[in-house]
């Protein structure tokens, strides 16, 4: 262990119902700052005009950034819906792309859409309590709660794996997922 390295900054206590990690910073995305996630525009405009609701919260745990470093978001997810899709993160693809990430669920019900980046393949994953989501390198991913309570989890990465939300942001993916008759179904964007 490197004798330079604070051991309380190794330690760290987290709270899913709050989404914080200790002292450590905390993102929080409201609905007008998902503009362009959501495949029914009306709908989004017609969720924003009832207001700018909080979406999800991120807390990072970053203890260093050495080549062999893992860093880890706890993320909560609110439930909710514009139009028939589910309330979601914006989603992305590692600037390091061979990077891969561990998501562990910790409470309430929703899944990991994952999509190649080469063949743009989609699948979708369960996420809930007491599952783990593996997302391979090369690989966009977005979480999205489809239960009627939080979704908190954990995402564990490697320290320079960095986030890429602009190809995101150019390109959505091509899949989305969809309440259809109470359940998340799968479907193309267009």
């Amino acid at each position: 262990m490197n004798p330079l390295i604070d051991l309380s900054l190794l330690l760290a206590e987290f709270d899913p119902r709050t989404g914080t990690i200790g002292d450590e910073p905390c993102v929080q995305r409201r609905l007008a700052d998902l503009r362009g996630c959501f495949h029914d525009v009306q709908a989004y405009e017609r969720a924003l005009e009832q207001g700018n609701a909080l979406v999800y919260s991120v807390a990072s745990f970053q203890p260093a950034d050495g080549p062999g470093d893992l860093h880890c978001g706890l993320g909560v997810l609110q439930p909710g819906l514009v139009g028939d899709e589910y309330f979601l993160t914006k989603g992305h693809l590692h600037t390091w792309r061979e990077a891969a990430e561990i998501y562990i669920g910790l409470s309430g019900e929703g899944v990991m859409l994952l999509e190649d980046e080469a063949t743009r393949g989609s699948r979708m994953l369960p996420l809930q309590a007491n599952s783990i989501v593996y997302v391979p390198g090369h690989t966009a991913h977005r979480t999205i709660n489809t239960g009627d309570q939080p979704l908190a989890y954990l995402g564990i990465y490697p320290a320079g794996a960095g986030h890429d939300y602009h190809a995101i942001a150019k390109q959505d993916f091509d899949s989305v997922v969809l309440r259809c008759d109470g359940h998340p179904r799968l479907r193309s964007r267009t």
